[in-house]
């Protein structure tokens, strides 16, 4: 994926990789590339970008290598994501957003992937 020329890069608090924001469509997208990192940086890149989304004009796009299977279970009662392969380049592109309405809570401190 091409990061827009308008993107800027943005300091996010407990990441480890470059983040950068844009937007698109009266929508702000945060963006981070994860795709080159080993555990459990994608999983800590991906809790401090997800405090980011607080609502439905708000999305989270991630760049791995795999997918983060053990994420989805921590966030899903309170975010949405889409998955899509990138055959070309073997990664995936992962985008999250705000589920409306939800009430759940998610611990943005338990970052530790467990495989």
């Amino acid at each position: 994926m091409e990061i827009p020329n308008n993107a800027q890069k943005i300091k996010v608090e407990n990441s480890t990789v470059d983040f950068f924001v844009y937007e698109q469509d009266d929508i702000k997208y945060y963006y981070f590339d994860t795709s080159s990192c080993a555990v459990p940086e994608p999983m800590i890149n991906a809790m401090a970008g997800l405090k980011l989304i607080n609502d439905s004009k708000n999305k989270l796009i991630m760049l791995n290598h795999q997918i983060p299977a053990g994420l989805f279970p921590r966030i899903e009662n309170s975010f949405d994501f889409e998955i899509k392969r990138l055959e070309e380049q073997n990664n995936v592109l992962i985008t999250f957003s705000y589920k409306q309405d939800s009430l759940a809570e998610v611990d943005f401190n338990n970052n530790q992937c467990l495989g």
